[in-house]
């Protein structure tokens, strides 16, 4: 046998030569990781309900939107077939990674609202990020009402009985 047959054979443990073990090479297919294979773009609608919906979670929050906004609200939702907004007084810019968030809330009269600020923020920056991926740079709450215990939302008294 030539050299190069000998030092690419193994020596077993009776002495005897056994042949060279071959290794398959395994081959990737489509270029690497599959996260890297296309991208995910979010809306900035997707962006504005999610916020939407972690803000009203927050203890102290009475309503989202500015007054105006809230009475095309109210009005929106008494016709049949709408449906509550919950992206109003939300407003969003959704850049490829990060996103900036401005919030326009009412609190309840009696709570602290930089408390109730600070938990807004915090629970709208741990659900975008959450379910989006998304970097929140900023989130900017601007309280625009206090909901006063004696201006409670009646009902229209109906005429017919």
């Amino acid at each position: 046998m030539s050299d190069m047959t000998e030092r690419n054979r193994t020596q077993s443990a009776e002495g005897e030569f056994e042949p060279p073990v071959q290794t398959r090479k395994t081959v990737k297919r489509g270029g690497g990781d599959p996260a890297t294979r296309g991208r995910t773009t979010i809306a900035d609608g997707v962006v504005e309900k999610i916020a939407g919906m972690a803000a009203r979670d927050v203890v102290g929050v009475h309503a989202m939107g500015s007054g105006l906004s809230r009475t095309f609200g109210a009005v929106r939702d008494r016709v049949p077939g709408g449906a509550k907004s919950v992206t109003r007084g939300v407003k969003v810019e959704v850049g490829e990674v990060q996103t900036a968030l401005d919030l326009e809330i009412v609190v309840d009269y009696g709570v602290a609202i930089a408390d109730v600020a600070q938990a807004v923020r915090e629970n709208v920056i741990a659900a975008v990020e959450r379910m989006t991926g998304l970097e929140v740079v900023e989130v900017n709450i601007a309280v625009s009402d206090v909901k006063l215990p004696e201006d409670e939302e009646e009902e229209p008294e109906s005429r017919l009985q």
